[in-house]
């Protein structure tokens, strides 16, 4: 009896071997640990050339009603921001810009201008705008990501250093004057990964800035108003990713 229980155990050591070996050739699996996707804050600057649309320029004074051959000469800007990467599609930021003072001249009917029938009217005009933008990164290929994006919010647009002349040619100016504005823009550009930290950033803005006015014209309730400000940006900026 004490054999035959020998037998058994040995035989039943003989089968588990295989079973064993195979068991010790296979790889220990460990499964890993989920991390969830993280998004990103980010710091931009930005310069820009800054080229206005001819607005619409008018005033009350005299029923003298809408100007002609308006126009805004090219200016220059400068704005930053903060921004987040939601994921690698979709991002936001919130930005602050200056755009420095743009030449505005145009012509006021004037019946006793002579035979011009006008007077020249100019002004200095500059902006402070305030946005909360969206972007649509489009995929990356070679370190190039082409974006499109939207963005609202308020400006502040000044006009100051405000001319004009008489029938007779006598200058005349007028106070400067200030206003809050709802402001939008549309976007569409490109940004390339110079580092793991920095992106430069280069895209075109169709940006709408509202209207500005004059003060008012000594002794009256009337102003020049300038509508329609638009202007076409072109600009170059730097991000960068703290993640």
């Amino acid at each position: 009896m004490s054999s035959l229980r020998k037998l058994f155990i040995v035989a039943s050591f003989a089968l588990a071997l295989p079973s064993v070996a195979s068991a010790a050739d296979l790889p220990e699996y460990i499964p890993e640990p989920y991390v969830a996707p993280q998004g990103g804050w980010y710091l931009r600057g930005d310069i820009g050339f800054k080229i206005y649309a001819d607005p619409s320029a008018r005033t009350t004074y005299n029923n003298i009603g809408d100007f002609s051959n308006e126009g805004m000469d090219n200016t220059a800007l400068v704005g930053g921001g903060i921004g987040y990467y939601f994921n690698d599609w979709f991002r936001a930021d919130v930005t602050a810009d200056y755009e420095f003072k743009s030449g505005f001249d145009g012509h006021a009917p004037c019946g006793g201008c002579g035979a011009i029938g006008y007077s020249v009217e100019t002004a200095d005009i500059d902006a402070w705008t305030f946005m909360v933008n969206a972007y649509a990164d489009l995929g990356t290929w070679q370190g190039f990501t082409p974006y499109v994006g939207a963005g609202i919010g308020t400006s502040y647009v000044s006009a100051s250093g405000v001319r004009g002349h008489t029938a007779t040619g006598v200058p005349v100016s007028y106070d400067s004057h200030g206003r809050w504005n709802l402001a939008w823009a549309l976007m569409a550009g490109a940004s390339y990964e110079i580092s793991p930290n920095m992106m430069i950033d280069a895209g075109y803005q169709f940006r709408s800035l509202g209207k500005a006015k004059s003060g008012r014209i000594s002794g009256t309730q009337s102003r020049i108003e300038y509508d329609d400000i638009y202007a076409h940006e072109l600009r170059l900026g730097l991000r960068y990713n703290f993640n």
